[in-house]
């Protein structure tokens, strides 16, 4: 724990934000290591299935430059925006084109929806200690 706040220390909060992205772009989108993810894609009705690949990559390595912007600390405020209008646009358009492709679509929100808290903390505590 870092001082008397009671909260872990600054790296350990952006590392566990930046694994969830780096996690979900590399390892699910880029490296395709969850057919999961291209299912749902795939059920865009404007999407051809090259399509579909293409944008589910490219969602990958905007994924995995999220962790890496989290990691440099480089503008956290900025960067909790940006994670926050992703998600939230992710999320809509999952349930909008593929909530049947969505085991859990409440259970997938809930969770989001803390992981977003656990971003803004990090992005907050990044933000007060660049401005000690």
């Amino acid at each position: 724990m870092s001082g008397h706040t009671g909260m872990p220390p600054l790296w350990l909060l952006q590392a566990a934000v930046a694994a969830v992205w780096l996690y979900e772009g590399m390892w699910c989108k880029v490296l395709g290591r969850s057919p999961h993810e291209f299912e749902v894609v795939a059920q865009v009705p404007f999407l051809a299935p090259a399509t579909s690949h293409a944008l589910l990559r490219v969602l990958g390595i905007v994924e995995t430059a999220l962790a890496v912007w989290i990691l440099a600390g480089w503008q956290p405020i900025a960067a909790a925006i940006a994670q926050t209008v992703l998600l939230v646009t992710l999320n809509a358009a999952g349930i909008y084109f593929s909530r049947h492709r969505i085991p859990d679509p409440a259970g997938m929100l809930v969770k989001n929806a803390a992981f977003l808290v656990l971003a803004w903390v990090a992005a907050s505590a990044a933000a007060q200690g660049a401005a000690a």
